[in-house]
């Protein structure tokens, strides 16, 4: 092989500089990653390794993470044992590398997936249909009812009966099972009406029957037969 050829593949080839393993290396930390993971708001599908107080321990790029029991549920969690082995999907809200202290959330997560599901029952929901649901809570105002679909609806005082009603507690209770009637979406807020299911009870008729014109007399006779002069 020539000279010039030899200086040729040479000048091709590419020099590996220290910055190069560097960058490298960078890559290769797995901190670098979490933090990534953290910037993006990366879902990630993970299993819950074990559990300690306070929370549960799951593990990403073979770091130890940790997820605090209030951020692993939209709801208060009886017993995390059961969330042992479970698959969850969670985000990183802490990286910190100096304090080897990595933690996760999945409470995010989750409440988008409720939001969005509501909507999605929101936009299903047609006014004027009728459904069964139960007496969540009472206000001054109205009532929270629980419907059958998972959505909650007002029924407004107004709306709870044909009879003039007080308050709400002065006919219903929490727990009581109702039907209802959707008449008002706005804002993604239900109206609901027990009112317009009750059926209007009309007022009695007195009937009056009055004589055959035949039976009325005009005569004198007709007038003064029953009087005693």
């Amino acid at each position: 092989m020539s000279e010039e050829m030899k200086a040729e593949l040479q000048e091709n080839e590419t020099v590996e500089t220290m910055a190069d393993y560097e960058d490298h290396f960078d890559d290769a930390n797995p901190w670098n990653r979490v933090m990534e993971y953290m910037e993006n708001k990366t879902v990630l599908p993970l299993k819950v390794e074990g559990i300690v107080n306070g929370g549960v321990i799951v593990m990403v790029e073979g770091l130890r993470g940790f997820v605090p029991a209030s951020r692993l549920s939209l709801t208060y969690i009886e017993d995390l044992e059961t969330y042992l082995l479970k698959d969850i999907e969670v985000q990183v809200i802490e990286a910190d590398q100096a304090n080897n202290r990595l933690v996760l959330s999945a409470r995010e997560i989750l409440k988008e997936k409720e939001k969005k599901e509501r909507e999605e029952k929101i936009a299903s929901l047609k006014i004027g249909t009728v459904l069964t649901g139960t007496v969540e809570t009472l206000q001054n105002y109205g009532a929270f009812v629980k419907l059958e679909n998972g959505l909650s609806g007002l029924v407004h005082v107004s709306q709870i009966s044909q009879k003039r009603v007080k308050t709400p507690a002065d006919v219903l209770n929490v727990g009581d099972e109702v039907n209802v009637k959707v008449i008002g979406i706005k804002d993604g807020k239900v109206s609901l009406s027990m009112k317009a299911l009750e059926e209007v009870k009309e007022e009695p008729v007195e009937k009056v029957v009055l004589p055959k014109s035949e039976e009325i007399g005009t005569n004198l006779g007709d007038l003064f037969k029953n009087l005693n002069l």
